[in-house]
């Protein structure tokens, strides 16, 4: 009983010929009946995405770790959890979170990644833009689900009693092919999109190196063939970190690697409120 989770990356081909490293990064925390997922894609041309993305994960994660706890330690609520990054604390909240008070929360969170690359950048002595990612963040419990997206990639929900897959946010794309809004952007939090839904099962975040093979741009629907495999891999795995062959060979695979040439980074989760027994 509980959440199931696991984050993998892999450089893409393009990246590989040229001895570039992945500039994806992916990683999650479980909190009890909580689960916290985060990925960002650093931008190509800047320099340090690869450090970027993985200073922005790690900084999410950090945060909302830190947030979970009062100052005795004492383990919070998923809602007095949320409540924690609002600065004032009269309003009562019940789940689920409405999406004004998720919007102000991810906001301070956006505002602390920021915060972490500029010291990065002047360690570095290099430039903000250097470290430029995208990032997709959720938070989710078993009642509810709270996401962020800024820039492009997916993230992909199957609610509870439900057979459907749903694309969260349309991935941001600008003018120009592979052009997105960058954390690092001045206009990053104007940019920023943040949904709430109940009930999720299912969650799969990934980079934009996907996008083309796991949803049609177009009207912005997952494919669910590509979805339905991940799910049951997930289900049918007692530790999904101890069991990454599936996934991991999917990422390296020739017939992907025909279709995409990007990092590929994916996060998968799913909920699942009893031992599933599967025939032999």
């Amino acid at each position: 009983m509980g959440w199931k989770a696991i984050s993998r990356s892999e450089v893409g081909t393009s990246h590989r010929q040229e001895n570039i490293p992945c500039q994806d990064y992916g990683d999650y925390r479980l909190f009890g009946d909580v689960i916290v997922g985060v990925v960002a894609d650093g931008a190509g041309s800047a320099k340090y995405s690869h450090v970027g993305s993985e200073l922005a994960v790690n900084t999410v994660i950090d945060l909302i770790a830190r947030n979970f706890y009062t100052s005795e330690q004492k383990k919070l609520s998923p809602i007095e959890f949320a409540r924690n990054f609002h600065k004032s604390e009269q309003e009562k909240l019940s789940p689920p979170l409405r999406e004004e008070e998720s919007k102000q929360m991810f906001t301070k969170i956006v505002q602390e990644v920021i915060a972490q690359l500029g010291k990065k950048a002047k360690q570095n002595n290099c430039d903000i833009k250097d470290l430029a990612c995208t990032l997709l963040i959720f938070i989710a419990t078993p009642e509810w689900l709270v996401a962020m997206q800024i820039g492009d990639g997916l993230m992909v929900v199957r609610p509870q009693n439900s057979p459907d897959y749903q694309l969260l946010f349309k991935p941001h794309k600008g003018e120009f092919v592979n052009e997105t809004t960058f954390v690092t952007c001045s206009h990053a939090l104007e940019e920023m999109q943040v949904k709430v839904i109940p009930s999720p099962e299912f969650i799969a975040a990934a980079t934009d190196g996907l996008e083309n093979v796991a949803i049609t741009l177009k009207n912005c629907q997952p494919f669910p063939r590509f979805f339905q495999p991940l799910e049951t891999y997930l289900q049918s795995t007692t530790d999904p970190n101890q069991e990454a062959e599936y996934l991991v060979n999917f990422l390296q695979s020739e017939a992907l690697n025909k279709r995409t040439s990007d990092d590929k980074t994916v996060l998968l989760s799913i909920w699942q409120s009893s031992e599933v027994v599967y025939p032999p």
